[in-house]
């Protein structure tokens, strides 16, 4: 059986945040739909934060309740804190990620608290929804962010990631994502700092999240691919960026991404040239969004055989 690696877009959320252009409801839900087709299983499609700080989220219970409708689709989105945790649930969505950061300094800039009382508001979290009905209990995320690398306080000390993340997983945490917000890593940073997280927190899975500011999103995929990661964040066209973090620009590139996966050998269950197409919503939606992607300039190589043509052929 070839092996399997889920593929969780991000652009929704981290690709729409830092961009001053309201995108509207039913382009996001055209965009979420299109890309659900293209076999992407899982899609971060809002965050719950006031619209006073991010404007792009004014619609996220409209965009919430269209993702819903989408078939087979696992819609998560971002919580920073108790409130938005409250508003997830009262939406009825299927994951809720939360997010703190290993940098102090970035933590209190991003979300205006220190890094325990972060961790404190997510035990009250898995508590709240450890007490709702079983069927209508959300997976619950903790996500690492800078864990390595920060525009503010450069290195993250790698005992430091190993601290948060057992307190999030001590908490409750069903998964965890440690998380380049700034693209400062490279392989061998990511072995490390993997490595060390996984010898920590036993069996709780561990997605990655990687941004390619400098060139290196990719690589440090593969690196993390050597240390038993199966699950990978990334963004159509390569949108994205974090508001609190200076320099930070976009994620790895999900096209790239998933055709990097699919000539190792890996099955997303994705279909590329469908996720290819999806990127024209964005063009024509917002024409003035920066867009990236190798795969979408070169096409696929010359008689090229996707993972999932050879399963069928054989």
């Amino acid at each position: 059986m070839t092996e399997k690696v889920i593929v969780r877009e991000v652009g929704l959320r981290d690709g729409l945040q830092i961009h001053p252009t309201f995108m509207p409801t039913d382009s996001k839900l055209r965009w979420i739909a299109a890309e659900a087709a293209a076999g992407v299983p899982e899609i971060e499609v809002t965050s719950y934060v006031p619209p006073k700080l991010i404007p792009q989220f004014a619609d996220a219970a409209e965009v919430t309740a269209g993702a819903l409708d989408v078939p087979n689709l696992m819609v998560s989105a971002l919580i920073p804190n108790m409130k938005g945790a409250q508003r997830g649930l009262e939406l009825g969505v299927k994951k809720l990620n939360f997010v703190m950061s290993v940098s102090r300094t970035h933590n209190l800039k991003n979300v205006r608290r220190e890094r325990e009382e972060s961790i404190a508001d997510f035990e009250q979290i898995v508590r709240l929804i450890r007490e709702q009905p079983k069927n209508s209990q959300p997976i619950i995320t903790g996500g690492l962010s800078t864990a390595l690398g920060c525009s503010y306080e450069g290195k993250i000390n790698v005992a430091d990631v190993v601290h948060c993340a057992q307190a999030l997983v001590k908490a409750g945490a069903d998964e965890l994502v440690v998380a380049d917000t700034v693209g400062y890593a490279d392989p061998k940073q990511v072995r490390e700092v993997f490595q060390a997280v996984l010898s920590a927190v036993g069996s709780v899975p561990v997605a990655a999240h990687f941004h390619d500011t400098r060139g290196t999103g990719l690589a440090n995929v593969s690196a993390a691919l050597d240390c038993g990661i199966r699950a990978f964040d990334a963004s159509l066209a390569g949108l994205g960026g974090c508001p609190f973090a200076p320099g930070a620009t976009g994620n790895i590139v999900m096209e790239d991404l998933c055709f990097m996966l699919d000539s190792m050998g890996f099955d997303t269950g994705v279909d590329l040239q469908k996720l290819v197409q999806v990127r024209q919503i964005i063009e024509q939606t917002l024409p003035d969004i920066p867009m990236q992607g190798a795969l979408a300039k070169a096409g696929l190589p010359k008689n090229y055989v996707s993972v999932g043509q050879a399963q069928f052929a054989a």
